[in-house]
């Protein structure tokens, strides 16, 4: 259920610039996670806000313009190249705090889809399972950092079209299995990746790139 009810409490006890946070591209076997921070306009109608992955394309563009038009936010960026050195729920985190960076105000206070224990110099935060689901500046976060990422996605796929990113931007599906036994693995293919719930996956793409040349 979507709520603001955290959110205010929050301002009841003295918080000026509450932040939610979330990301988009944990479990791609391609391309970067990206993170956003976003602080909420207390006065924003956003009709129809939930998680981003519960929302059209059409209509999480349309949510992305009136959040970006009016709340203050963020992005970070971490590649895949930086994801198979150190691993993704470090870049997880590291995406989320370039995101804090670069928000034009700082916040005071921030909350978090997820159950990871980042640190962002100091500032309080709140880890919130399923935050994309409950916290309405989490779920604007979402939107952001999904259509961000599928922007990004888009390029690659003006790059690299035998890949057809544009369908699927980098996840697992049938088809991008289908093009990496063609054409082996690009550049921003995870190349370690191997995250609890892929792993199975990762075996595949080995499988599938094995004696094609990394593009």
């Amino acid at each position: 259920m979507r709520t603001w009810k955290l959110e205010k409490n929050l301002y009841k006890a003295g918080a000026k610039r509450v932040c939610g946070l979330d990301e988009a591209g944990r479990g791609p076997l391609a391309g970067p996670v990206v993170a956003a921070a976003v602080i909420l306009a207390r006065k924003i109608r956003l009709p129809g806000l939930a998680d981003s992955k519960k929302l059209t394309p059409t209509k999480r563009e349309k949510l992305f313009r009136l959040i970006t038009e009016k709340s203050a936010y963020g992005i970070g960026i971490v590649s895949n190249k930086t994801i198979d050195r150190i691993g993704i729920v470090a870049c997880v985190g590291r995406a989320m705090q370039i995101a804090v960076k670069n928000l034009p105000i700082a916040p005071d206070c921030l909350l978090i889809d997820g159950i990871d224990n980042f640190q962002f110099n100091g500032l309080p935060a709140a880890f919130i399972e399923k935050g994309d689901n409950r916290v309405r500046s989490i779920m604007a976060a979402s939107i952001i950092a999904k259509v961000a990422r599928d922007r990004i996605m888009m390029k690659y796929d003006l790059k690299y079209p035998m890949y057809e990113f544009r369908q699927h931007k980098g996840y697992g599906t049938e088809l991008h299995y289908k093009k990496l036994r063609k054409h082996g693995l690009s550049k921003i293919h995870r190349l370690t990746f191997r995250c609890a719930s892929a792993s199975s996956r990762s075996r595949r793409v080995a499988a599938a790139a094995q004696h094609k040349n990394i593009k």
